[in-house]
This record gives C-alpha cells, sequence and structure tokens, in this order.
C-alpha cells in the first residue's frame, strides 16, 4: 500500500518505478472483479427500466411519426449499458463494442432531431413554420431600417447560421438535416477505420501520437460530432417556442449530456492517462470510461422516464376506434338551512383512451419504417456532398474544353489569313503553285 503515497507526492506515474507499476496492476486486478458487479448491478437497473418503458411506448404507439424516433432514443441506454459492462467484463472486445457503441450514439442522435421535426408536425410542416419565421424577421427588419426597396441586407447563409438562422428559412432545415447525417455517416466510418487500423496494429487506442490512427480519427469525430450538436442547438433555438408542448429544454439536455459528455468523458481519461496521473494501459482506460458508463445509464435511465413518458401516447384522439372512459366523483354536503338537505356535487371527467397496439406491429414500424428514413436521408446527403464535387470537374472539363476549341479556332483563322494574302498577291499560275507549296510547308512546321 506503500504505492499510493508514492504515486501523489511524486508526481504521478512519472515518479514510480516499475516494481511499483506491477504493484498498480495488482490492485487493478483486484478492484476488477468488484468493478464488475457493481458496473453489473447499475447496468441491470438500466436495462430494466429502460425496456419497461420502450415497452409502455410500444404498447401505447397512438403516435408513430413521434414514438418511433423516442424509440430509438431511449435504447440508446439499453446499448450503452450492456456493451459497457461487457467491454469492462472482457477487454479484449473492448474495440468492437466502441464501434457498436459509436454508431448507435450517431444513430440517436439522428433520432433526436428527426423526433424534434415529428413534432412540428413533419417535414413540410417545420419548413413552412420556418418560412413564416422568415417572413416575419424580414417585415421586423424592414420596420427598423425603414428601408422598403433594399430590404433586409444580404449576407452569406455561412454568416446568417451563426448570427441569425431564422432568416434561412427553410434552408437552415436542410443545413440541420446535412449536419446531422453526416455525423452519423461520418462515425460510423470512422469506428470501422478505427477496428480495421486495431487490427493492423497502429490505431493506438488513447495515444496521442503523430503514427497512430487515433489522434487523427479523434479530431475527425470531434469536429463532425460539435457541428452536428451546434446544427442542433440552432435548430432548437428557432423552433423551441413551437415545441413548448413538448418541453424541449428537459430533453434536450438530457440527450446531450449522454452523447457530449460520455465523449469528452473519453477524450479527458485518455489525456490524463497520456500525461502519466495514470496508467497508459489501454485496458485501464476502457476500463473507467466503461465502469462510469455503466453509472450514467442507471441515472439516464430514470431521467428518461420523466423527459420521454408514455403516458403522454394513452390518451389521444388518434383514432375514432378509441375507448372512451368517464370517471365520476360524488361528494355530499349538509347546507346550513332550515331544511337541512343534503347538497350532492357531481363531476365527471372524460377522455379518449387510445387502444393498445400489437407489439409486433409497433416494432415493424419502429425498424421498418425508421430504417426507410434514414436511408433516404442519408442517400440524399450523400448526393448533396457530391453534387460540389460533380460541378468542380464538370468546371474543369468545361475549361479545357473552351481552350481545346480556342487554339483550334486560333489556326483556322491562322490558315484563313494566310490563303486569302497569297491569293490576293498571286497573279500567275506559275507562283500560285509556289505559294501553295509554301502554305502547306508552313502548316507542317507550325
Amino acid at each position: 500500500m506503500d504505492i499510493l503515497p508514492k504515486f501523489f507526492w511524486e508526481g504521478g506515474f512519472s515518479g514510480v518505478e516499475f516494481n511499483d507499476i506491477s504493484n498498480f496492476e495488482g490492485v487493478y486486478r483486484n478492484l476488477h472483479t468488484p468493478a464488475i458487479i457493481i458496473g453489473g448491478i447499475f447496468a441491470l437497473i438500466a436495462l430494466i427500466i429502460s425496456l419497461l418503458l420502450i415497452f409502455e411506448h410500444l404498447r401505447s404507439y397512438s403516435n408513430p411519426d413521434e414514438q418511433k424516433w423516442i424509440i430509438g432514443i431511449l435504447f440508446m441506454v439499453p446499448v450503452y449499458a450492456s456493451e459497457s459492462v461487457f467491454s469492462l467484463w472482457k477487454a479484449r472486445f473492448s474495440i468492437t463494442c466502441d464501434i457498436l457503441r459509436d454508431c448507435y450514439e450517431a444513430f440517436a442522435l439522428y433520432a433526436f432531431g428527426s423526433y424534434l421535426v415529428a413534432c412540428l408536425g413533419g417535414e413540410e410542416r417545420a419548413m413552412e413554420l420556418l418560412e413564416k419565421g422568415t417572413s416575419k424577421q424580414q417585415l421586423t427588419e424592414q420596420l427598423l431600417k425603414g428601408d422598403e426597396e433594399k430590404g433586409i441586407l444580404h449576407r452569406s447563409s455561412f454568416y446568417d447560421f451563426f448570427f441569425n438562422p431564422t432568416v434561412l428559412g427553410k434552408n437552415l432545415y436542410t443545413i440541420v438535416k446535412f449536419g446531422l447525417v453526416q455525423y452519423m455517416i461520418l462515425k460510423t466510418l470512422c469506428s470501422f477505420l478505427a477496428l480495421l487500423l486495431e487490427l493492423f496494429g497502429v490505431y493506438g487506442d488513447g495515444e496521442f501520437k503523430w503514427y497512430n490512427g487515433y489522434p487523427y480519427i479523434a479530431v475527425v469525430i470531434n469536429f463532425s460530432q460539435m457541428w452536428a450538436l451546434y446544427c442542433l442547438v440552432q435548430f432548437y433555438n428557432v423552433t423551441y417556442h413551437w415545441l413548448e408542448h413538448i418541453h424541449p429544454l428537459a430533453k434536450f439536455i438530457s440527450f446531450k449530456a449522454i452523447v457530449f459528455a460520455t465523449w469528452w468523458q473519453g477524450v479527458g481519461i485518455a489525456m490524463i492517462c497520456y500525461f502519466g496521473v495514470l496508467p497508459k494501459e489501454e485496458k485501464i482506460q476502457n476500463g473507467i470510461q466503461d465502469f462510469l458508463i455503466c453509472i450514467e445509464m442507471a441515472v439516464a435511465a430514470i431521467a428518461h422516464i420523466y423527459v420521454f413518458p408514455a403516458k403522454a401516447y394513452q390518451f389521444m384522439r388518434v383514432s375514432p376506434h378509441g375507448k372512451v372512459t368517464s370517471t365520476q366523483t360524488i361528494a355530499k354536503a349538509n347546507l346550513e338551512d332550515h331544511e337541512k338537505k343534503a347538497a350532492i356535487v357531481e363531476q365527471k371527467k372524460a377522455c379518449i383512451e387510445a387502444p393498445g397496439t400489437s407489439i409486433t406491429k409497433s416494432v415493424q414500424d419502429v425498424v421498418i419504417g425508421g430504417g426507410e428514413h434514414v436511408a433516404r436521408d442519408v442517400s440524399l446527403t450523400i448526393s448533396q456532398a457530391i453534387m460540389p464535387v460533380e460541378k468542380g470537374v464538370h468546371l474543369i472539363q468545361e475549361s479545357f474544353h473552351h481552350l481545346s476549341l480556342g487554339s483550334i479556332k486560333e489556326e483556322g483563322e491562322a490558315k484563313i489569313k494566310v490563303e486569302g494574302h497569297v491569293m490576293k498577291n498571286v497573279k500567275d499560275d506559275d507562283t500560285k503553285l509556289v505559294s501553295s507549296a509554301e502554305i502547306v510547308t508552313e502548316n507542317s512546321d507550325g
């Protein structure tokens, strides 16, 4: 136990000898089993709570446009908890578990954005609302500036997205969707690239060295994630007053805490190990990260009960086949009058109870309907990303084509000019033959 005072007083592991590190490995092995048990308990709590909440949504599947994305968000907790406890148990599968977690994280961010759009009434309705906001913003700026002919100042879309996203209208929706889908694509590609580099032994998880792939992939993923989250923030800032009925702030904070905190938590642990505060062994870094995620997912599962409740979808006017239920309350009170008669107060409350749906049909709609939506958006985003490249290639081809046409045209004009000069100066047949021979010679030299 002398290693702990020596560790803190001598500057972390930079002042600890090799034998002490071996002792720390022994401490790690002794703590590994308790960590698995504690992490497993928290992961089990997270799984039970999240699966019960998901089952409630599947049973009360009365609003598919919204609930399919809610289920996708809620399923994030079971995925994170299960892969973290398994990775904590079997460290050699940590890379594979991280890939599954990263891929689903990207999908969950996309699902949250799609959920907000569904709460606005769908894509078309969302774009109509954004266009309305644009018209009001333009009218306000025109009245304030008092310049009806000039209207609002013309600025770039890039500037408006950062400082005045309201004026972008439906273009804001296109930018936000592109930002969310690009993160889903890049996160998936980088995850499989990390697996490929790990197989060749050049990934170096948590090692910030130029010959390893980890720092480069971390930069790409970090930029992509920050851009996607910022797009989501801008979309929320523009549409929050239309989303007040779903209390979007609590949903946004709870979801962003999972996505954002877990990523920076992993980067922070890697930095701590890099500077020698903790050992640089990969299993120690992954073990700490997995243990913390198991605890955090239990907290997130409890928060989701209040943030994404299924009760809101149990009583809705969504189908004429709903069951009408009523409650009746009868209260008696004695009035102080001469007759001493009892007064009866009745209160009735009626609501339409949405019929329970088949779990199988609900799962099919979540998987098939959500999958088709994702595939369509991914295809559209890829085409939007390729379009500027195609335009650039087309411009290059046109430039070369114009250059080639220009050179041919110049040669033709030179030839016509020479022939006209010869015909003008020739007066007899002998010199004409000689002059024509000279033209052929000049063209062949050119």
